[in-house]
């Protein structure tokens, strides 16, 4: 038998149970959707109390999102071990993921929500980028500074995985699988033609290609080329 007390919590942990709160119903619904009130009645607290541990919205908007920022990134962390094709074959997967379980979120931030166009919200997103940025960079083992098209190449595959996800999610009516082949394929594309004037980046592919399997996404991709040409 329960006394039915509820327990006091810390100020800390309250905070972080209302960022947890506020996730879950972006993840549902776009955040200008979502109320002060909605958020303290899921917590069990009163809506002055929300504003004890956050001075409004925004301010908890953005620590929300700075928490799911952090996931996202971690998202493309990735152990370089194996063929390039399968790795990124798994962070795609885990990338979107993350695009199924916060599709609203995701949406409101990428396309603009109640936080977008504030500095600290653009620093969250850009630092999302970046990381994926380095983490791409690390997997074709570039050590230091990326040649100036390798960087060209990372920075727009990411601009489009952005963009692939956010129309993805708009009725997904393409299968989820079929995409994320798809981009890996897209990243091959991509560097491919950068490499055909690059001959630093062509090397660097070269070695990464030896490693391919026969039935790799690389390898479909050069396969699926060459029959639309001879066809």
């Amino acid at each position: 038998m329960t006394s039915g007390v509820r327990r006091r919590m810390g100020v800390e942990e309250r905070r972080q149970q209302l960022i947890g709160v506020a996730l879950e119903l972006f993840s549902r619904r776009s955040p200008d959707e979502v109320s002060i009130d909605e958020i303290a009645s899921r917590a069990g607290i009163s809506r002055p109390l929300v504003y004890h541990y956050f001075p409004g919205k925004l301010s908890l908007y953005e620590a929300a999102l700075r928490r799911a920022a952090d996931d996202l990134a971690s998202r493309f962390a990735e152990p370089r071990e194996g063929p390039l094709g399968s790795r990124l074959r798994r962070v795609m997967a885990r990338f979107f993921d993350f695009v199924d379980e916060h599709g609203p979120g995701f949406a409101a931030l990428m396309r603009g929500g109640p936080a977008v166009g504030s500095s600290a919200t653009n620093a969250l997103i850009d630092s999302v980028r970046q990381a994926a940025y380095e983490q791409m960079v690390a997997h074709m083992g570039v050590v230091g500074p990326a040649p100036v098209r390798l960087e060209l190449v990372v920075r727009s595959w990411i601009s489009l995985v952005e963009s692939t996800a956010l129309i993805w999610l708009d009725g997904r009516r393409i299968p989820r699988a079929e995409l994320e082949a798809q981009l890996v394929q897209d990243f091959a594309a991509l560097a491919a033609v950068a490499a055909a004037r690059d001959e630093e980046l062509a090397a660097l592919l070269r070695g990464l290609l030896k490693n391919e399997p026969g039935d790799g996404p690389f390898t479909d991709l050069a396969t699926r080329l060459i029959s639309l040409a001879a066809s």
